[in-house]
């Protein structure tokens, strides 16, 4: 079976077993509720039965309810990689989220006293929590065993340079079951290396730093494992750099801890300790609100600004010939290309020698071309690219490969911007604006680096009230 497949089954089956643990963990406090109110307050009838409210309650509402406080908390992130005792706090803590908005329809059509109502919600609480802990239990154990019987893994690779890699080699490889990772080969860090491949006869040789990319994709590694002497300093930041792009977990042996700068975290607790120096960019919850707001504030954008749509689209074809949206490709999330969708501001043949960027007295551009850029009008398409899953409202503007090629030979840290999506509206867009040369982009890569390395929704938040502000303006060009 492939084995994405077996994540995505083994996905599946939890959401579906924590929609039966809130069903029926729903359906015990009902009857406990019940009980107590035909106890409490036996001159009031309260029906035995479920009514078609209750029903909708207990198998829609309520379990859904909860599969959402769950999405949001990450549960559903990545299965396999789970540590069970993160999993009971963030249960704890779910449970706790959800109880308390729940309790606001308890105590909304409680018809006892407040003593009544503190009682019933903290019995629900406790039901929920300790079913909740029962099913996980017995879920992530089952999970922890397919990586100890090797039926799912984490494909891995070794990054060394000499006979650390082989000692990190061997340390895993006696710890198969505990670990869970499956070494697909070795890559050499340095690549004037040329007997890598003889460091560990046993492992196949996959190439160099140089071809890092081409590696990861072909054994669709998900995770890196540095073994370096403490002498090679020097090299880190050559792996970081080549790594930092990619949505992949970098791990380093304990040994190496006193090179790493930055935060730093422990990857399991009950796995073979390593640190791990490329942690999420923003928690798990975070992205989904992210991605929420990206979608409901572009479907939106697009009704509200129809208007605006239109009139665009009228002056673009009246302005000159050729067709009304313009679609260049770009480079996005973890460097992979997508076409962004842009009004067209330039004549047809405005790049006939080949990619050029834009100036504020270019020729190329339309008499409208001007209006739209002043107001950025021209980017309002972008919309759709969001709502594909391409972009969002907020990240590094999205650049050419042409450009990134020229950018990177002096400034490898530009690719770290793909480790985001490409955003409509970017820090380095309100802060600097448009480049019309490659040293102004690597101007604007600055404040883009910042943001990537502060990510969160209130960064987003700023950013989206600093563009409105340039856009009432007129700043946008």
């Amino acid at each position: 079976m492939d084995l994405s497949k077996k994540r995505k089954d083994a996905l599946n089956i939890l959401v579906v077993l924590d929609y039966i643990t809130a069903a029926g963990a729903w359906i015990i406090f009902w009857f406990h509720r019940h009980r107590v109110l035909k106890k409490d307050f036996p001159d009031i009838y309260y029906s035995d039965v479920f009514s078609p409210r209750d029903y909708w309650l207990t198998f829609l509402i309520i379990p859904f309810f909860w599969l959402t406080i769950y999405w949001l908390s990450g549960t559903y992130f990545d299965v396999f990689k789970k540590s069970r005792l993160q999993e009971v706090f963030r249960s704890f803590i779910s449970t706790f989220i959800g109880i308390t908005i729940i309790g606001l329809y308890i105590f909304a059509d409680d018809t006892g006293s407040f003593k009544y109502f503190f009682e019933v919600t903290a019995w629900y609480f406790f039901a929920h929590l300790l079913i909740l802990l029962f099913v996980r239990t017995f879920y992530f154990g089952k999970t922890k065993q397919q990586l100890i019987d090797q039926k799912v893994w984490i494909n891995t690779i070794i990054i060394g340079s000499n006979g650390k890699a082989n000692s990190v080699y061997n340390q895993i490889i006696e710890n198969p079951k505990i670990i869970g990772h499956k070494v697909v080969g070795l890559v050499s860090a340095d690549s004037q290396t040329l007997d890598a491949h003889k460091m560990i006869p046993d492992l196949p040789y996959l190439g160099t730093l140089d071809n890092i990319e081409a590696i990861i994709d072909q054994y669709k590694v998900e995770e890196a494992v540095v073994a370096l002497e403490a002498s090679e300093r020097k090299l880190i930041e050559n792996i970081l750099v080549k790594l930092s792009y990619r949505p992949i977990e970098v791990k380093v042996m304990p040994e190496l801890y006193d090179i790493i700068s930055g935060s730093v975290r422990t990857s399991n607790v009950f796995d073979t300790v390593m640190l791990s120096i490329s942690p999420e960019l923003i928690p798990n919850w975070q992205k989904v609100i992210k991605r929420a707001i990206d979608v409901l504030v572009s479907i939106f954008a697009i009704f509200i600004l129809s208007p605006l749509y239109l009139i665009n689209t009228i002056m673009v074809r009246r302005s000159s010939k050729g067709p009304i949206l313009y679609k260049q490709e770009r480079i996005g999330l973890n460097g992979n290309p997508f076409y962004i969708l842009k009004f067209r501001s330039m004549y047809t043949d405005s790049e006939v020698n080949g990619p050029a960027l834009s100036s504020d007295h270019d020729q190329r551009i339309t008499p409208w071309g001007k209006v739209m850029r002043k107001w950025r009008f021209d980017e309002l398409p972008q919309f759709f690219n969001v709502l594909k899953g391409e972009m969002s409202l907020v990240g590094p503007r999205p650049e050419r490969k042409h450009f990134i090629d020229i950018i990177t030979q002096t400034h490898p840290h530009y690719r770290y911007l793909h480790r985001v999506k490409p955003g409509i509206t970017s820090w380095g867009m309100v802060k600097f604006g448009y480049a019309e040369n490659v040293n102004q982009m690597i101007e604007r890569m600055k404040y883009d680096l910042l943001y990537v390395e502060n990510c969160s929704l209130m960064l987003d938040f700023k950013i989206m009230i600093f563009t409105l502000i340039v856009l009432f303006q007129g700043r946008g060009k």
